[in-house]
């Protein structure tokens, strides 16, 4: 219904394009990962090239996508500004995650 607080189609396409562009990222990592251990260069591991800070982005570009549209498609009437509250609440999660997963990976 236009008008309405409850929905806000601008919003799904940012949640969509943060999730597209963090499981591109992460296939990068993974993919990467592999073909550069596989290929014996681990000096060109993109997940070590990018660093923890790095990974907490793209963890956050996921959680964030996944946060919001979850929100968004929820069957409890949600407004945009609480669904965009939990979407920053799971890119954060997911960022911290990333953080934690990490902790004993050496960068550099």
């Amino acid at each position: 219904m236009p008008g309405s607080p409850l929905a806000c189609p601008t919003m799904v396409k940012v949640y969509s394009i943060s999730l597209v562009i963090g499981v591109l990222g992460l296939l990068v990592v993974i993919l990467g990962g592999a073909i550069a251990d596989n290929s014996g260069h681990p000096d060109k591991d993109p997940g070590d090239r990018i660093g923890r800070g790095g990974r907490m982005v793209i963890g956050a570009l996921v959680g964030f996508g996944m946060g919001g549209l979850s929100a968004e498609f929820a069957p409890q009437d949600f407004t945009w500004q609480v669904a965009l509250a939990l979407g920053v609440l799971g890119g954060v999660g997911a960022a911290l995650w990333v953080r934690y997963a990490s902790r004993s990976v050496q960068d550099g």
